[in-house]
């Protein structure tokens, strides 16, 4: 996926109606969790991902600051991030208890 056309999100924008259910890339473009959902707001914001798993079951919730991803919108208005990090290095955190 190219992300050079795709207009970063302002930290006004970090909040949980637009952010959740957002798919996460790693750096090789494959889906590697989804926002499940959002702590805090705007310039103090973490987000639960949950990675793994298929269709949301067997999945594994970590908690991750927003600084770890480039959050954005796609030419069709399609809220997205993208990380570093890979599905097993997530994996590897803690999980997150709600």
């Amino acid at each position: 996926m190219d992300h050079s056309n795709h207009t970063p999100l302002d930290r006004t924008e970090f909040n949980t109606a637009l952010l959740e259910n957002a798919p996460v890339y790693g750096a090789d473009d494959h889906k590697i969790g989804t926002i499940s959902h959002v702590h805090g707001a705007g310039a103090v914001t973490d987000v639960v991902l949950d990675v793994g798993g298929f269709l949301g079951i067997g999945s594994k919730p970590v908690l991750v600051s927003v600084d770890q991803l480039n959050l954005m919108r796609d030419e069709d208005g399609n809220i997205h991030g993208v990380t570093s990090w890979t599905k097993e290095q997530l994996q590897e955190l803690p999980e997150h208890q709600h």
